[in-house]
């Protein structure tokens, strides 16, 4: 086909803007299309959050229905994780990676939590109360790759995995006031370890990441929140000397 003469179009082709209309289009479907997955997986996830709540009601010993309900309802969300991967390993991780990592860090949140509950007996650890699943396993849950170096595809990221963390701390928080009004004593102290434990790692971190740096500064609030529910029970006399 002969070159169109660049004169008739004035200074500036009009095909360099319809070709950069192509181009929007296509990112247009791309986006679309990993939306839609994502609309499915909130919606799974809402039923997850809605199952891991009823931990903040539930007695210790009554813990392992919710705990089972929250295992299976995490299930199809891993099957709709398989099918974002397959679309987002086609395109480039970090052009996409801002629509997905909410609902992923969500999910995260889910598997840690429903993890510290007693769930999920993955790799060589032994499933129990008050275990922090790695980063490892949380990828073997989801099925997906950890921390990608060397090839771009879709990953779960440590930055993920720590604001998922951060995300648990808050929950566990949470959960210390709230055992106390189901006369569960023992675990504030539990939990009351386990953040100052989660607190003390983030403290090893030099985190380059300003939104989770700033973040992780909330931890310290969290370890404030149930040592005060732990010196309250000690004043009362609710938990044995030398525990607090």
């Amino acid at each position: 086909m002969a070159s169109q003469d660049p004169a008739a179009f004035g200074m500036v082709n009009p095909a360099i803007f319809e070709h950069l209309q192509t181009k929007i289009d296509e990112d247009s479907e791309v986006r679309e299309g990993l939306k839609t997955i994502l609309q499915v997986l909130e919606k799974q996830g809402r039923i997850t959050q809605s199952i891991l709540s009823r931990a903040h009601s539930t007695p210790s010993t009554s813990l392992h229905i919710t705990v089972n309900g929250a295992e299976k309802s995490i299930l199809p969300q891993v099957e709709t994780i398989e099918k974002l991967a397959q679309v987002a390993s086609r395109h480039p991780y970090y052009k996409y990676n801002s629509i997905w990592t909410r609902d992923v860090q969500n999910l995260c949140f889910s598997i840690l939590l429903c993890g510290w509950l007693g769930g999920f007996q993955v790799g060589a650890g032994e499933a129990k109360v008050g275990r922090l699943l790695t980063i490892e396993e949380v990828g073997e849950v989801l099925r997906v790759p950890v921390n990608l170096k060397d090839q771009d595809a879709f990953h779960l990221s440590i930055e993920e995995y720590l604001q998922s963390l951060i995300s648990l701390v808050d929950e566990l928080a949470r959960l210390a006031v709230n055992s106390v009004t189901l006369g569960d004593y023992e675990r504030p102290l539990q939990i009351s370890q386990f953040i100052k434990d989660v607190h003390a790692g983030f403290q090893i971190l030099n985190l380059k990441n300003d939104t989770l740096r700033r973040r992780s500064d909330s931890i310290k609030y969290s370890v404030k929140k149930v040592e005060d529910v732990v010196y309250d029970l000690s004043l009362r006399n609710l938990i044995p000397r030398g525990k607090a």
